[in-house]
């Protein structure tokens, strides 16, 4: 397992990229697809910033889900619709990318889902693979 960096805020997990920004986005966007998962998103806010004539290092958001996961999910504590679809936040931290996501047990502690639903929120064996070297 990669690395688990510090986070300022609690719930959030990053773990530190072996590779750039670019290159650990389309990797996972390759892993999602290959996996069945939607991409809804993949929103490069660093360009958005540029567009709007400021600054930002690489910051990538990427939206995804697989319906058949969060349905159950929302359908029990609709409310977890904010939540849902899952998101991965690649971004440049001086010059190293790092990955972070919101872990499945805060989640679920959000939302009060059992474990029966919080399983369906696992992003960490994705990160893991994501950041595999």
């Amino acid at each position: 397992m990669a690395e688990v960096v510090a986070a300022d805020e609690a719930g959030i997990v990053t773990r530190l990229s072996p590779r750039t920004v670019t290159e650990t986005v389309a990797r996972l966007t390759g892993m999602l697809d290959a996996k069945g998962a939607t991409v809804f998103a993949v929103i490069d806010q660093a360009e958005q910033a540029r567009q709007a004539g400021l600054e930002l290092p690489e910051t990538v958001l990427v939206i995804f889900g697989n319906p058949a996961a969060g349905t159950p999910v929302m359908a029990a504590h609709p409310l977890a619709a904010l939540d849902l679809p899952l998101k991965i936040l690649v971004w440049d931290d001086a010059g190293q990318a790092k990955v972070s996501y919101y872990a499945a047990a805060t989640m679920a502690m959000r939302h009060n889902l059992d474990s029966g639903l919080e399983h369906r929120l696992a992003i960490a064996p994705i990160a893991d693979a994501l950041v595999a070297p």
